[in-house]
């Protein structure tokens, strides 16, 4: 069932991007680009099991930041990727350290969430780092790659070359930083190479599967859908 759950959380994330690039354009991505950051960085703390194979939660709508770069690379350069990288570390940043000192706080006799954030929120920290490294290095790799090709291969028949090499890459540097940083030492060596693993498949599929929401955003700026005074 859970497999079934995560198809099915793979299409909202399909939507809620597109979405924001159709109504709001450059935008609308640079919206998303926080929204995918610190959603991904509070699911990655359930484990649950997908094909067998242990894995965290967060794979989906983190890979969707990738997607989202690669639209802005392809469409407004590679400037305004880099500003969307930017954009996410900050949001990251400003997360980990509003959230900790959310946690300082005395909760009242009455409260009834103290418990569960200290079981999300406690492990932020390293979680934070670990991501934040991650998401630089591999994020900036995207935009380099994915630039590079664009380059080499030029043009609407080699876009899903673009996407797809520059992605798949940047996931596996994502993939075994983050999950050395932030597991190691927390769960046995077994347990955390299913992690890795089942990680960087899921990450991989979804790169795979987007493929089809890049072309559609072509075909959305080619017909000129996307909201005027944006400059391609």
């Amino acid at each position: 069932m859970n497999e079934l759950f995560w198809f099915g959380m793979l299409l909202v994330n399909f939507a809620f991007i597109l979405t924001a690039f159709r109504l709001w354009g450059k935008t609308g991505l640079f919206a998303w680009i926080p929204v995918s950051v610190i959603v991904a960085n509070i699911q990655v703390t359930k484990n649950v099991t997908l094909f067998g194979l242990e894995a965290t939660l967060g794979n989906i709508v983190y890979a969707t930041s990738f997607l989202a770069t690669d639209i802005l690379s392809e469409f407004f350069g590679k400037k305004e990727a880099y500003k969307a990288v930017g954009i996410g570390f900050f949001s990251l940043v400003a997360m980990t350290v509003l959230m900790q000192l959310a946690l300082i706080f005395t909760p009242s006799p009455t409260d009834l969430v103290q418990g569960a954030m200290m079981t999300i929120f406690s492990l932020m920290p390293r979680i934070a780092l670990a991501s934040l490294i991650a998401y630089l290095a591999s994020n900036v790799h995207d935009v380099w790659a994915f630039a590079y090709w664009k380059e080499k291969r030029p043009g609407r028949k080699t876009l899903w070359m673009r996407n797809n090499f520059s992605t798949v890459v940047s996931q596996l540097i994502d993939t075994v930083l983050f999950t050395a940083i932030a597991f190691l030492g927390v769960y046995p060596r077994g347990v955390l190479l299913q992690i890795g693993i089942s990680t960087y498949l899921l990450k991989w599929i979804v790169a795979v599967l987007d493929t089809p929401c890049i072309y559609l955003a072509r075909s959305w700026v080619d017909r000129g859908y996307i909201p005027t005074g944006e400059q391609l």
